[in-house]
């Protein structure tokens, strides 16, 4: 309150003042706390015109806890050179004493005291000379009496790196008198009653005055998770180009969709325990399009549509096995089939971004369970140069212009390949997706036409996210350990899109 004793105080010693007060030195004069003086200088400050006060800085050094208990008792050498006895001390022993580790070393230093290895009890220590002047003592206790300037820079720097001294900053206001200066202080009124109006009384009242350059109080409201920020770009994003978004509200998937539909071998190695989930209840998918089934049964043990095939025994039961979807492609491939169905042929633009979950160790990058980024676009003649051209728009409008392809491997697609941009920041080319064109022994067997392609490419949702907001490990942007206030802080995402670059050569 403006009108408290210390305000008041204040006012007094200003009123006798020739020029201003220090808050710092009022705070020593009148024996109190300085920050209690600060209150008092900013509730006169809102009065308006009362005092005007400066804040100034100064730097100051100052004693440590241990270097006051230093500056008291002496340094950690002198208590060891004094505890050493004429006839010496064994070495184990002074090691036992509160100073002994640092003052040991400290006093072997100063050429205080030996060792003599060759007793006969074991190492011990004994005095070099008579007597020994303290001078870490002296110099602590000339700066605890305000002379720290008879220090030299080089005292003062060996003082800091022991931790025995330390340089503050201390902010005081100098205060003078303000033009409407006056030791009698009213509150002023913040609000304007009926009252007031009705008696007229508010004619003779002060008023604080409004300041309309306050923010107002923000209303709570619920906050987006920075993957759902950076979901919404992406899925605008899409849209923008003119894609239509895939059911994919199944995470349990049968693995047939998951895998053999996707013309992936029964006995590849992403089947195994080890990198899937697999449900023990229900544990078969109890429904499927069994003439289709067999069309993908026969392209797998016998070949089709110009392929071989694996040449193995393809069993229904291992097709039928229930888990949880290891990529969102399972989505792609209920979709391309449905699309197969609807006659005549109409090229179509998918997207979809969802969860899928694979059995990886989890670490800084990696977890169980995350989302997966999936375009894929159907029509006549697309080749890998469309492939190509649709990737440069894409993440161009993610604001990533430097490309490089790699040939790469997927048993689905062929050609494949992986999608590299360069980081400015860590200084190379670091993946960001995957890419190819769905083999012919995928998509004839779904009765899609033969002149018919399908380019599809993926990229995770989380390691964008993770760069966009300077998140280093995965477990504290998803999970139980996450801050809700990294929630609550975390900004707007704007994935800002840079001018196309000149076309950069594709790597071989």
């Amino acid at each position: 309150m403006a009108d408290g004793p210390v305000a008041e105080l204040l006012l007094r010693r200003l009123e006798a003042s020739d020029g201003g007060l220090d808050s710092a030195e009022l705070a020593a004069e009148l024996g109190m706390e300085h920050q209690a003086v600060v209150g008092a200088v900013k509730s006169l400050q809102a009065l308006g015109e009362v005092i005007e006060a400066e804040l100034r800085s100064t730097k100051r050094w100052e004693l440590t806890a241990e270097g006051e208990e230093i500056a008291r008792e002496g340094s950690h050498e002198a208590r060891v050179f004094r505890s050493i006895p004429p006839e010496g001390l064994a070495q184990s022993e002074l090691m036992r004493l509160p100073s002994g580790k640092v003052g040991f070393s400290k006093a072997m230093s100063n050429k205080w005291i030996r060792v003599d290895k060759s007793a006969a009890d074991g190492p011990r220590v004994f005095r070099v000379v008579d007597s020994m002047e303290d001078e870490v003592q002296r110099r602590l206790q000339l700066v605890q009496g305000g002379q720290a300037e008879k220090l030299g820079e080089k005292e003062r720097s060996e003082l800091r790196k022991r931790k025995l001294l330390a340089e503050v900053t201390l902010k005081t206001y100098w205060v003078s008198k303000g033009s409407a200066f006056s030791t009698s202080i009213s509150k002023q009124e913040t609000e304007l009653s009926p009252e007031m109006i009705s008696s007229g009384s508010w004619r003779d009242r002060p008023f604080k005055p409004y300041n309309f350059l306050a923010h107002g109080v923000l209303p709570d409201s619920g906050h987006l998770h920075p993957l759902l920020k950076v979901r919404s770009q992406f899925r605008q994003i899409f849209l923008e180009m003119g894609f239509t978004e895939m059911p994919t509200d199944n995470f349990i998937e049968s693995s047939f969709w998951n895998f053999d539909a996707l013309f992936q071998p029964q006995q590849h190695p992403a089947r195994d325990q080890h990198d899937t989930f697999f449900l023990r209840d229900p544990a078969e998918a109890l429904q499927l399009p069994m003439d289709y089934v067999q069309r993908v049964k026969r392209t797998h043990s016998q070949g089709g549509y110009g392929s071989q095939g694996y040449k193995y025994t393809w069993k229904l039961d291992e097709a039928r096995k229930n888990l949880l979807r290891t990529h969102t492609t399972s989505a792609s491939a209920r979709a391309l089939y449905r699309l197969a169905q609807k006659k005549p042929f109409t090229p179509v633009k998918y997207f979809s971004i969802d969860r899928v979950f694979r059995n990886e160790t989890l670490d800084a990058t990696h977890l169980a369970e995350f989302h997966q980024i999936e375009g894929v676009v159907a029509d006549h003649g697309l080749t890998l140069g469309h492939l190509m051209g649709v990737l440069r728009e894409f993440f161009t409008k993610l604001g990533i212009t430097q490309l490089r392809f790699k040939p790469a491997y997927n048993p689905y697609t062929e050609p494949s390949m992986e999608v590299f941009s360069y980081h400015q920041g860590l200084k190379k080319w670091v993946e960001v997706g995957n890419s190819g064109v769905f083999r012919p022994e995928m998509l004839l067997p779904m009765g899609l036409p033969e002149n018919v392609s399908v380019i599809a490419w993926g990229l995770s949702l989380e390691r964008p996210t993770m760069i966009k907001y300077g998140i280093n490990n995965i477990r504290d942007l998803v999970g139980h350990k996450v801050n809700l206030q990294m929630v609550y802080d975390s900004p707007l995402c704007r994935l800002d899109a840079e001018p196309r670059p000149p076309p950069t050569q594709e790597a071989a």
